[in-house]
């Protein structure tokens, strides 16, 4: 790999990990239902053209911290095609706080896309 190749892939993992909770919170909160996590990451897979496909246990610690934090319910359910599944819904916090983030984001990245536009034809 080369050095150019390595400041990239740091750079697309720095990015990523200020994003991820932001598609988790968003994910959840568009789907109809609870979500266990290998249905909410081949849905980031689809729905990310694969930009934020990765391993699907490092979902798992973020998805508990948003947890943690109050903007995420789960609940373990029996599967009949193997362990049981841990299921996740956005919480009424959490919907405020998708905005919230929301917000920033189209902010962050209106601005930055501008500076881009300016600098770099």
């Amino acid at each position: 790999m080369s050095e150019a190749d390595g400041q990239l892939k740091k750079f697309q993992k720095e990015l990523s990990a200020g994003t991820v909770s932001l598609a988790l919170l968003a994910a959840l909160g568009a789907a109809k239902e609870p979500m266990y996590g290998y249905q909410i990451a081949k849905r980031l897979e689809r729905l990310g053209d694969g930009v934020l496909s990765g391993k699907q246990s490092a979902l798992y610690p973020v998805l508990r911290n948003l947890g943690a934090a109050g903007l995420l319910d789960s609940f373990v359910e029996p599967s009949l095609s193997g362990p049981p599944r841990r299921y996740y819904r956005i919480t009424d916090a959490g919907r405020s706080t998708l905005r919230d983030w929301a917000e920033a984001w189209r902010a962050t990245r209106d601005s930055v896309d501008s500076i881009l536009g300016e600098l770099i034809p």
